[in-house]
């Protein structure tokens, strides 16, 4: 299978796709295999749902030291965006000045570079958020 054909082929790769709990209406962020507030009933319950990628800074940080791969971009914000479906996850804030990020902020889900591997050249993306 060609790189490209690979990323076009997973549909996860370009959105974010959780998943819902039928019984009690949860939805989880990354997908689960069962529901841990229904749990045993909650089996052929769950069906994958994609998120909006809109949600709100819960809370942040701005790095200002980090790993090797990640030097070039510090200052940085990291924030952990409450998604307007419910789940919290962790993510880049991007293409905004570090101190404009505020809680309560709302932004949206964009597809970005994450890493690039040195030995092979094989470019790495996934989400990232910017204001919306």
């Amino acid at each position: 299978m060609s790189v490209p054909r690979f990323w076009r082929e997973i549909p996860q790769r370009y959105n974010l796709i959780g998943n819902k709990c039928e019984i009690c209406s949860k939805v989880y962020f990354p997908p689960r295999e069962s529901c841990p507030v229904c749990r045993r009933k909650s089996i052929g319950h769950i069906k994958d749902l994609k998120l909006s990628g809109k949600g709100e800074v819960f809370t942040y940080s701005i790095i200002h030291v980090s790993s090797g791969e990640f030097e070039e971009q510090v200052p940085y914000p990291i924030a952990i965006i409450k998604l307007d479906e419910g789940p919290m996850i962790t993510a880049q804030i991007v293409d905004c000045d570090p101190d404009c990020v505020k809680i309560g902020m709302r932004v949206e889900s964009t597809f970005r570079q994450i890493q690039q591997d040195g030995y092979t050249g094989a470019l790495y993306y996934g989400y990232k958020f910017k204001k919306v």
